[in-house]
């Protein structure tokens, strides 16, 4: 019942806020009376049923108020903003086809009321009342009053502010109101506003096309101004929510609005001049951007790449300010509207006289004076006299501009939209029959609230229908402010956004874009410059996340992307390039027979091996030589025979590493080299006991004879061979890739498997060289001319000094060269016994054959200096 009551309810509602109690009967019925003077529509016409429609023709208004007298009504004041004047013919034009049409409520007229609110929220508050209540000066409540509110739905406000007063109001009563460009996103609150509708797109989805334009682009660094007002406030909120998912930074978001002090329109100004950012998204209406425009023209201005809303973006207003071009933002879908420019066109004078609004758009537009509105003050300003004979076709003005009809549009969806739902009320479809209304049925609001849930119909090809929370479906068209040829700004369609499409095929391009001030590149805006690969981003501290410097990655680390936050290591077998930028594999060493170190130590490998065979040639030639054969021949060719493989064993270590060459290097190296040192010591054996021989009554050769000494050699070698074998049984070496030495390079090497096992090997070298140089030493001074013991105890002092300096170095020397070292050492100790045992008796043989007799031998003959 109470939905029934709304007029009077609202009555009441007005002598709650104003402090009074309204007067009762003496039957009991309430009276109540009208507060404040009625506004007059500025368009109106009767019908079966009225629908309200409230527009913004101006955006100022005037409040005489001193406390002294009854104020008077608010009257909207400035200049008469021809646009919005055409959005309420829109709603004039779509009543006018529908009650011409057979298919939507047939014999049923639809009337209107349109008003102007000024834009401002008192004058949008008052006209609500008045369509909730009526014009009537006084209502009595009675059980049996069935009045029902003044209109059956209302269309507007064209600001977001404005309709949130009004759907507070109405949502009371439950009555529908659908706005044509309302956008505010806190109006798809069912809850809050529980009948609203809207045509046009909700913010948040603007707020999100936006964010997605910008990232598009790469603006990460952007300056934000907009309106403060609900549309503004909520709009910028939306986009800054979106923008900080899509990584985008907000050097400044600012706020003013057209009712703000010029101190704070400067301020905003000053801000946008000062700031890094070249990229500004301005969530403001048209007339707020006007204001600051005029502001920022006053001083020199960086160009800037604005970003809009298309609260103004569409706007034909705004196009006079060349600084805007190259804008770029989203906007209704442009649209055509059959017959619609002849309706706006075909004004009379005597239709214009009949009509404050269009008198005011007369005179505004055609600048004259219709004849009753003359005045002496209008003469004195030389205004002409409106002849009648003027022609709105001849002129461009917004009002006669049809090439861009998009927020017309919403109007005339949003009439159509009321209509259909009004239909669904009153009438009867019958299948292949004209429908039947009745319009005398008491329309209540809350039925037609009911019907806009479930309207879903096309008109002029435009689909019309509103979801859960009253929105469309979100499409927009992208806007570019483009300069013709003549210098002058006209919007051009670059691209599309369509929110019900998956995230990735929603934003959509069609044409190219022109820039600010034409420019060709797509303009920068960021903090920071890119970190391109092979670098990471560092937060400056205290600064936005899009500020940041450029680090270069760190060792074994790359960034195959621009502006990494992080880099990655590579694999173990991988390393960076120069550019750390992409993970190579690692460059694999190890001591081949393709550089030079190698084949180097290889031809000396080779050539210490084909020097010992032209000795063992000589000595084999000259085997009957008392040199060869006071000389121990057999122990000196199994010498010779040890040697060449010590020389060939250091073959060995050259190559890459693998299983066989691993154990094959160690232990060949091992057992080659004591087989060498024991027949050393052999010989040495065999010096000390000829000498002592020589001493009568001693058989001590008979104890050291030539078996003696072979076993003495075999016993000496099957030690290091016992070694070896338990070495390659228990832990033998393998091939690793040594990866901890050098970072960037990988060493290819043989582990040792045991090192206890190898240095065992080398002690056990090591102990048989110093025990052959201390029985050389000993024998060093025997008399014979020919001394072998002396040779002796120089090869084995040089074989010493060569391992005893082998072995720190070979712990200090790094990757290959470890191996150099070792095959070194392993030269060079061989060469060094070759040297000094073999080459004296070689020269003797060659270049000094006197010498090689047994006296001389034997000391008989003074012997000559070598």
């Amino acid at each position: 019942m109470w939905i029934s009551q709304a007029p009077a309810l609202a009555l009441l509602l007005i002598h709650w806020v104003f402090g009074q109690k309204p007067p009762v009967s003496e039957t009991g019925s309430v009276i109540c009376k009208l507060q404040g003077t009625s506004a007059q529509p500025a368009l109106s016409k009767q019908g079966d049923f009225l629908i309200g429609g409230i527009f913004a023709f101006h955006y100022d208004f005037i409040l005489e108020q001193n406390y002294t007298r009854h104020p008077l009504p608010l009257q909207c004041t400035g200049r008469l903003y021809s646009r919005e004047l055409r959005f309420a013919r829109a709603m004039e034009f779509a009543i006018q086809e529908i009650n011409n049409r057979l298919d939507i409520l047939p014999n049923v007229t639809l009337g209107y009321q349109i008003y102007d609110s000024c834009g401002t929220l008192p004058m949008a508050v008052k006209v609500a009342f008045q369509f909730a209540n009526g014009l009537d000066p006084g209502f009595i409540i009675d059980p049996s009053c069935q009045a029902v509110a003044k209109v059956a739905a209302v269309i507007g406000d064209s600001n977001s502010t404005p309709s949130i007063g009004i759907a507070r109001l109405l949502g009371l009563f439950r009555v529908p109101q659908v706005s044509h460009f309302a956008t505010c996103a806190c109006l798809s609150d069912k809850r809050q506003y529980p009948a609203f509708f809207r045509t046009i797109p909700s913010d948040h989805y603007q707020a999100a096309a936006l964010a997605q334009l910008v990232k598009h682009f790469g603006w990460t660094w952007i300056g934000a101004i907009r309106s403060d007002s609900d549309y503004g406030n909520n709009g910028m909120a939306s986009f800054l929510k979106a923008a900080q998912k899509e990584g985008i930074c907000v050097e400044y978001s600012v706020a003013f609005s057209s009712s703000s002090p010029q101190s704070k329109v400067e301020r905003v100004a000053e801000i946008i001049r000062s700031s890094t950012s070249k990229t500004i998204v301005a969530f403001t209406n048209s007339v707020d951007i006007r204001i600051l425009m005029e502001e920022l023209t006053k001083k020199t201005t960086p160009l800037l790449q604005w970003i809009g809303c298309e609260a103004w973006l569409t706007d034909p207003e705004v196009l006079k300010f060349g600084e805007l071009a190259g804008a770029l933002g989203f906007g209704i879908e442009r649209s055509i509207i059959p017959r619609f420019r002849e309706f706006l066109l075909d004004l009379s004078a005597v239709q214009v006289t009949e009509s404050p609004i269009l008198q005011e758009l007369w005179e505004d537009t055609f600048n004259c004076r219709l004849a009753q509105h003359q005045s002496n003050l209008d003469t004195g300003k030389g205004l002409k006299i409106c002849t009648g004979t003027e022609n709105l076709s001849a002129v461009n003005v917004p009002y006669t501009d049809t090439s861009q009809l998009r927020i017309s549009n919403m109007v005339y969806k949003a009439m159509y939209a009321i209509a259909h739902a009004i239909h669904g009320v009153v009438c009867k479809d019958n299948e292949n029959q004209q429908p039947q209304c009745n319009k005398n049925t008491v329309v209540q609001p809350y039925q037609v609230l009911e019907q806009l849930k479930k309207v879903n119909f096309t008109t002029n090809g435009y689909p019309v229908g509103f979801d859960s929370n009253g929105d469309p479906v979100p499409t927009y068209e992208l806007v570019n402010w483009q300069e013709s040829e003549d210098g002058t700004l006209h919007f051009v369609t670059v691209g599309r956004y369509d929110a019900s499409k998956p995230k990735d095929q929603q934003f959509s391009m069609s044409r190219n874009i022109s820039w600010m001030n034409k420019q060709s590149p797509v303009p920068v805006s960021v903090c920071s410059v890119r970190c391109h690969p092979g670098t990471r981003k560092a937060a400056q501290k205290g600064r936005p996340v899009c500020c940041y410097d450029c680090l270069p990655c760190g060792e074994g680390e790359i960034s195959n992307e621009t502006d990494s936050t992080d880099c990655i290591s590579c694999p173990d077998e991988y390393w960076p390039n120069s550019q750390r930028d992409e993970c190579l594999p690692k460059l694999v060493e190890f001591l081949s027979l393709d550089e030079v170190l190698g084949i180097i130590l290889a031809v000396c490998s080779i050539a210490g091996a084909c020097m010992v065979v032209a000795v063992a040639v000589i000595f084999y030639r000259h085997r009957a030589s008392p040199i060869v054969r006071a000389n121990n021949s057999e122990l000196s060719f199994l010498l010779l025979f040890s040697l060449t493989l010590c020389f060939l064993c250091s073959l060995t270590f050259i190559g890459q590493p693998s299983d066989w060459s691993c154990m094959l290097r160690h232990t060949a190296f091992g057992i080659t080299f004591v087989l060498c040192i024991s027949c050393v010591l052999g010989k040495t054996i065999v010096v000390l006991t000829a000498f002592k021989a020589t001493i009568p009554g001693n058989s001590i050769m008979k104890w050291f004879g030539p078996p003696q000494q072979r076993m003495t050699v075999v016993c000496f070698t099957s030690v290091q061979a016992l070694i070896c074998t338990l070495w390659l049984v228990l832990s033998p070496p393998f091939p690793i890739k040594n990866m901890s030495l050098y970072k960037e390079r990988i060493i290819l090497e043989c582990n040792l498997g045991s090192a206890g096992a190898f240095w065992a090997v080398l002690g056990y070298i090591g102990l048989l060289a110093f025990l052959c140089f201390v029985l050389a030493f000993l024998a060093r001074k025997l008399p014979d001319n020919f001394n072998e013991a002396k040779f002796i105890t120089f090869s084995m002092l040089i074989f010493c000094a060569v391992w005893i300096t082998f072995i720190p170095t070979y712990v200090s020397s790094p990757g290959k060269f470890t191996v150099a070292v070792e095959i070194f050492a392993i030269l060079a100790s061989s060469f060094g016994l070759m040297a000094c045992i073999f080459v004296p008796k070689c020269f003797i043989i060659i270049f000094r054959p006197e010498q090689n007799t047994k006296k001389h031998l034997m000391g008989k003959v003074p012997s000559k200096s070598l």
